[in-house]
């Protein structure tokens, strides 16, 4: 077998972990990322975030051609759906970005082996595929990331049951599709199979969807997928789910069982730590899988790393790879950190969910006093102009310094707009200081500005 030496390697190649490389190597760091798909990009690029972008887009497009081009003026006749074309456009954009990762690797001088990596011991890796190798390093990094969670209630098959991975590739729309799981993944794929036809219905255990978000911002989602057409049932146990011919049973608590085409299955996710050759350097996990890290992102083993989904926290491509730089910069002695108080996140649904900070529940639960801000999208005249105007805008500030705490966001573009926020709130900003940002008109962002004038008690625009 052969044997190879890199200051570094990096176990796993996807948002933690390919940036991380790039990001040694830029700093003059020999460099070299493992991961045993042949595609670098991780489940972000390759099974998740874009491409399930991509059916968002292309669904969105086709609801919006069925129902509300005709408010524009713009009569179109005869309307179908292309699912083998759609596919392939999501196909063509997730080939087109992971081809980009090969070629940044070769520009930086990254070195990219393909294969599964196990650490042997803690300064030499394993390769095993059709390229066997052992590589040694003076440091490893893991960015194992995750991968979607089972129940053992849920018999998945990969076909007819089975995770978001599936849901991206279903090769007809089913008639009746039921979702397990309401929170931002289960919501996503069943928006995109309801607006090209299917009947979703989606199980939640808990008493609301989307748990981590602001209550108030849920309740409105929670309306207007409704509204949609979408059924959310909460409070519903999922005691089985099985296929039954060339259709499903799911058995419920307490109530009927649903016969459906297809059960996608979105209860969350879990570090993929399992089978890394954990046990060989005597680097423990929790009982969820989890490894622990310092301030330094550095293991309980001396010269190793972690970073991303696997170190816990939220399970975010942006916060994975904030990390994987941080983790790089401190090794070459910079002084960065991450600000965890500073994390955008957002639901691609229509209409968008996007939140930072604080929620006005975790605020009450501290004992925080704090002044709110709303602003409604339908006193915004570009949000007028799009036909877009069911949204909202709200900013907690600190009432005893006016310091924005938290900004949530339901509307068209929301994820876009969410970057304002998150930018006030790393330099300490005020509400006042928002205020006092002239706002280009007509935009969306001009909702921002409102809601921060509204803090104050002095909105323009919003009654």
């Amino acid at each position: 077998m052969d044997k190879v030496k890199h200051e570094l390697v990096i176990l796993g190649g996807g948002p933690a972990g390919y940036v991380a490389a790039i990001r040694a190597a830029q700093l003059g760091i020999d460099v070299a990322c493992v991961d045993e798909n042949p595609r670098f990009g991780g489940t972000c690029l390759r099974v998740g975030c874009i491409p399930s972008k991509a059916l968002l887009e292309s669904s969105h497009l086709y609801e919006e051609a069925q129902h509300r081009f005709t408010d524009h003026g713009i009569q179109v006749d005869g309307v179908k759906l292309d699912l083998d074309a759609l596919m392939a456009r999501k196909d063509k954009i997730v080939d087109t970005l992971t081809g980009g990762i090969d070629m940044l690797f070769k520009k930086q001088g990254v070195t990219a082996y393909r294969g599964r990596g196990r650490f042997q011991d803690a300064n030499t890796i394993q390769i095993e595929g059709d390229q066997p190798k052992l590589v040694e390093a003076d440091q490893v990094l893991i960015c194992a990331g995750s991968h979607p969670a089972k129940i053992p209630p849920v018999e998945e098959d990969g076909e007819y049951i089975g995770n978001s991975t599936t849901a991206l590739s279903f090769p007809t729309v089913p008639q009746t599709l039921v979702v397990i799981g309401g929170g931002y993944i289960g919501l996503e794929l069943g928006s995109v199979w309801n607006r090209l036809g299917s009947k979703v219905i989606v199980l939640e255990a808990f008493d609301r969807i989307m748990p981590g978000i602001d209550s108030e911002i849920a309740s409105l989602a929670h309306r207007a997928f409704k509204k949609q057409g979408i059924e959310i049932r909460t409070e519903t146990l999922v005691q089985s789910a099985k296929r039954k011919g060339d259709s499903c049973l799911v058995e419920i608590k307490d109530g009927d069982p649903i016969e459906c085409d297809r059960v996608l299955l979105a209860t969350g996710r879990v570090p993929a730590t399992l089978d890394l050759g954990l046990e060989s350097i005597n680097l423990e996990t929790d009982r969820r899988g989890f490894i622990a890290v310092n301030e330094n992102f550095e293991t309980t083993v001396e010269g190793v790393y972690a970073a991303g989904d696997c170190i816990g926290g939220a399970m975010l491509a942006h916060k994975a790879m904030e990390e994987a730089i941080i983790c790089i910069e401190r090794m070459a002695g910079m002084k960065s950190h991450v600000n965890y108080d500073v994390i955008p996140a957002i639901v691609y649904t229509h209409p968008e969910i996007a939140s930072v900070g604080r929620t006005e529940e975790q605020l009450k639960e501290s004992g925080i006093e704090y002044n709110k801000g709303v602003s409604s999208y339908g006193a915004n005249g570009r949000a007028r102009t799009l036909g877009e105007t069911d949204g909202r805008v709200k900013i907690l500030a600190d009432a005893a310094n006016d310091r924005v705490l938290g900004v949530h966001i339901i509307g068209a573009r929301a994820g876009d707009m969410i970057a304002e926020a998150a930018t006030a709130m790393e330099f300490g900003a005020s509400s006042e200081d928002i205020a006092r940002t002239c706002h280009a008109h007509p935009t969306l962002a001009e909702t921002m500005h409102e809601a921060a004038l509204a803090v104050d008690k002095r909105a323009i625009h919003t009654a």
